[in-house]
């Protein structure tokens, strides 16, 4: 299993989940885990995903993913989970 941690953080609209994980399916990039809010009309989600069956290499994926964002106006990030474990440690 390759995890990754995906945030998506923005004003809130229609549509966000949806185009994110029609990206993520399409790509063969699978949903473990996911949490979204919304407060006071910000958007925040994360999102724990599996990311070993896909076609393309990670690089692309974050690419894709920042790519995305900027298309329907939030910030996504996405980074390996042991990066973002080692870089969240107390």
């Amino acid at each position: 299993m390759n995890k990754a941690i995906i945030t998506v953080v923005g004003r809130d609209t229609v549509g966000i989940i949806a185009k994110v994980c029609t990206y993520l399916s399409e790509n063969d990039v699978n949903v473990l885990d996911i949490s979204q809010t919304i407060i006071d009309g910000f958007f925040n989600m994360m999102m724990i995903v599996d990311y070993a069956n896909t076609s393309k290499d990670f690089g692309t994926i974050v690419d894709d993913l920042e790519g995305l964002g900027d298309q329907i106006g939030v910030r996504i990030r996405c980074q390996r989970e042991e990066i973002f474990t080692q870089m969240h440690r107390i």
